[in-house]
């Protein structure tokens, strides 16, 4: 099974900032949508990823006056990416891998979605309860 089918159930919106967005602003939008990171997005391309480590790391280092910076500073960057036709498992193994719990969907250069660990987990877990309950089926009608 492959990314695409995790987005189809996720919508449609794709929330991100700009490299030039105060990162106050990207904490607000953060805060307001009760999630822990944005893709950063500058000319339709993704130009790295804003989280909440990224703006712990840097409160740590400039304090409060990271806030009047702009997003571009504090970001992670390069963002690692996946398209659509990435296997759910070649995800995981990616985010295992670098270490990292969001990746952005990037098709035909595109920005399409965002994927957290933790919806490959849900998929996971989904997958392996339905074909459980098919065994328990199969081995009660046989």
């Amino acid at each position: 099974m492959t990314i695409a089918a995790i987005l189809q159930g996720k919508g449609g919106e794709v929330i991100q900032v700009r490299s030039t967005d105060s990162v106050l602003s990207a904490v607000r939008l953060l805060a307001d949508r009760r999630i822990g990171c944005v893709p950063v997005v500058d000319d339709g391309q993704v130009v790295g990823i804003f989280s909440e480590r990224d703006l712990v790391y840097r409160v740590a280092v400039d304090g409060a006056a990271v806030l009047d910076q702009p997003v571009g500073v504090v970001m992670t960057a390069p963002a690692i990416t996946i398209d659509d036709q990435t296997p759910v498992m070649s995800g995981l193994s990616l985010m295992t891998k670098r270490r990292v719990r969001h990746l952005p969907v990037v098709v035909d250069g595109q920005l399409v979605g965002l994927i957290s660990i933790g919806d490959l987990v849900k998929y996971r877990i989904d997958r392996i309860e339905s074909e459980a309950a098919a065994m328990r089926d199969y081995i009660q009608t046989a």
